[in-house]
């Protein structure tokens, strides 16, 4: 996808789709789809490197639903940091920890990251 606000957008809205294709509970649709917003916005905005896109990836597998936001910008692995009350950024990886039963980065192959968060998936 590239790296820019549409683009972003663009991910979310897929990533619905995918969701209601295979089946993923509403709850967990719902915040999956924050979760996806949030990861998607990042990449377009801290990961974004002129003429390169960023990847999404949904993976369901052994209850868990996998969000991976892949970037070619991994010189640095993101964190979640207490945002400044003044500041109108910087909450979304904090909405990431808050939605997602897991999360974390990696780095490679270079130069890219991939970003991911893991849902569980309830019990049927």
């Amino acid at each position: 996808m590239s790296p820019t606000p549409r683009g972003a957008r663009l991910a979310r809205l897929l990533a619905v789709e995918w969701m209601r294709d295979h089946g993923v509970p509403y709850g967990v649709t719902e915040a999956a789809t924050h979760v996806v917003a949030e990861l998607a916005a990042n990449a377009a905005t801290h990961g974004r490197v002129a003429g390169r896109s960023f990847r999404l990836a949904l993976i369901v597998q052994k209850g868990v639903l996998r969000i991976e936001v892949t970037d070619t910008r991994g010189e640095r692995l993101p964190r979640a940091q207490p945002p400044c009350p003044e500041g109108d950024s910087g909450r979304g990886l904090i909405l990431v920890e808050a939605l997602a039963d897991r999360w974390g980065a990696e780095l490679g192959p270079v130069p890219r990251k991939t970003v991911w968060a893991e849902l569980d998936l309830p019990h049927r």
